[in-house]
């Protein structure tokens, strides 16, 4: 049972089955409560889920089936692998569309050619850097640090 203080946040809608969250919302679209009696916030869709189903297997997100970020319905929402909620969203592919982009270029967003000789990569990440960039971004910040 959904205490009241959370239920008046909610809206019901019956076509799609979503119930949306009308609280307040992080940028990114996920609702968020205040929990009495503390300074900390939960996530909107894990508390409704952790009240309606129990708690969460440790280690596990929620995917939102219905691709609803404000959906709180727990029937929407299934416990997962933060690898498979980020292959189910795209978002691998997404960022492997970028890396591939990024890899691809042969000038920095400064116009300084990325040459072999000026380009730096990040041994863990594979990350490509321009290394007059990177100098010039060093030099402007040694400053902060005297």
């Amino acid at each position: 049972m959904i205490p009241e203080r959370l239920e008046q946040k909610i809206v019901r809608v019956p076509e799609s089955g979503c119930w949306i969250w009308t609280g307040a919302l992080h940028r990114n679209g996920y609702g968020h409560f205040k929990i009495p009696n503390s300074r900390s916030h939960l996530l909107a869709h894990r508390g409704v889920y952790a009240i309606e189903r129990g708690e969460i297997p440790e280690g596990m997100d929620l995917d939102h089936l219905c691709r609803v970020r404000c959906c709180v319905n727990p029937d929407h929402l299934e416990p997962v692998t933060r690898r498979e909620n980020l292959r189910r969203g795209g978002v691998i592919d997404q960022l492997r569309a970028r890396a591939a982009a990024a890899n691809a270029a042969t000038h920095c967003k400064r116009g300084h050619p990325m040459t072999p000789e000026n380009t730096y990569v990040y041994p863990k990440s594979r990350h490509r850097a321009c290394r007059i960039c990177q100098l010039a971004a060093n030099r402007r910040n040694a400053w902060k640090y005297r």
